[in-house]
């Protein structure tokens, strides 16, 4: 029969290795394990859609002509 408990020890200790590869990988690449997406200010939100709105003032004001 199967000791239950040993397999159970050697899981655990292949799951702690594969937990330290992850991490240092995640690490090298510098992505966060998150996968979410950048938070961004309301200033900064406001500021780039005016810049947004500049750049399409122009080419509207270029392409009217």
């Amino acid at each position: 029969m199967v000791d239950l408990g040993a397999v159970l020890a050697l899981l655990k200790v292949e799951r702690a290795k594969l937990d330290k590869a992850i991490a240092a990988l995640s690490g090298v690449t510098g992505n966060s394990s998150s996968g979410g997406r950048r938070k961004l200010s309301a200033a900064a939100r406001a500021r780039i859609a005016a810049a947004q709105r500049a750049r399409w003032a122009k080419f509207k004001a270029k392409k009217g002509r």
